[in-house]
């Protein structure tokens, strides 16, 4: 169950949740629909409920027999959302592929080797083509339309725009907001990971993702940070399709991040602009060189 190992973490967390409020547990199928994953999933699930005394199973019926406790949950750390699941397949999948225009995507295959429900494929991929990127087509195929470089200067344009506008408003949160506890640990992972940067620098683009849509949250408003999920997905993976100068050019934009920060905590709108500007114009020349070098 390697593979679908934080699919079946999430569920069961989830699961737990449901027997709080509840005496018994629907049928498989249901549970699976609720849940949004496989049969086998909720079969492992219904198991571990069973093994640990929190549930009796006997075919269908379900009867919880106590409420969880706190040690009964996996950790947060262990479980990502269902969303955060298939779009890391989604992406693993289109990587391999090569991310060439024209590749096909079965929302069925991607399922199965996720172990989740075709609906929760379907509602990403769904969610995913609203952008342009990929093309339903009959028979639960989907088609890629390729990472071109209209579609890179058009997606930059529309994120230096919000971001610009995200960092002002983060200048402009109260002083116990806690984005700038959250923004203090960003910035202690930067020196971290810069203090050893020839073993770690393939780990910038989590951090990359995590200090982005920090400040994407200031803007609060909703499309701004809604809209963030296709530029983390793009410039997410992005770096794992250019990596030609790889550690120089993630050790570039750690220090380019740090300027970023200091500048957030400085509240000056006029050094704010000008260091959110300097990064903005970074990624989106290694954005474009991945996909000519891509191409």
């Amino acid at each position: 169950m390697a593979k679908q190992n934080t699919v079946f973490k999430d569920a069961y967390n989830r699961t737990l949740k449901l027997i709080e409020d509840t005496d018994t547990l629907p049928s498989e199928p249901e549970l699976g629909g609720l849940l949004g994953v496989s049969r086998t999933t909720v079969r492992a699930v219904l198991t571990r409920l069973g093994e640990l005394g929190l549930i009796t199973w006997d075919k269908r019926a379900k009867t919880v027999l106590r409420r969880p406790k706190k040690g009964d949950y996996f950790p947060a750390e262990e479980t990502d959302s269902l969303s955060e699941i298939i779009e890391r397949s989604f992406m693993r999948r289109i990587l391999a592929g090569g991310a060439q225009p024209g590749m096909q995507i079965n929302e069925l295959e991607l399922a199965r080797e996720i172990g989740i429900g075709t609906t929760s494929v379907r509602e990403f991929l769904i969610r995913f083509s609203r952008f342009g990127l990929i093309e339903k087509r009959p028979n639960s195929h989907w088609v890629l339309k390729g990472f071109t470089r209209e579609f890179a200067l058009e997606l930059t344009e529309v994120r230096e725009m919000f971001e610009l506008r995200s960092a002002i408003g983060f200048a402009h949160l109260a002083e116990d907001h806690p984005a700038w506890d959250e923004l203090r640990e960003v910035e202690a992972q930067h020196h971290e990971l810069l203090g050893d940067i020839d073993k770690r620098y393939t780990e910038f683009s989590e951090l990359d993702e995590r200090f982005h849509l920090l400040v994407q949250r200031a803007s609060s408003n909703r499309f701004i940070i809604d809209f963030y999920d296709i530029i983390a997905i793009v410039f997410h993976y992005h770096y794992q399709w250019n990596k030609t100068n790889a550690r120089a050019r993630n050790a570039r934009a750690l220090e380019e991040h740090l300027d970023y920060i200091h500048a957030l905590f400085s509240r000056d709108p006029t050094r704010i602009e000008k260091a959110c500007r300097q990064h903005l114009k970074s990624a989106r020349e290694t954005l474009l060189q991945s996909i000519q070098e891509a191409a």
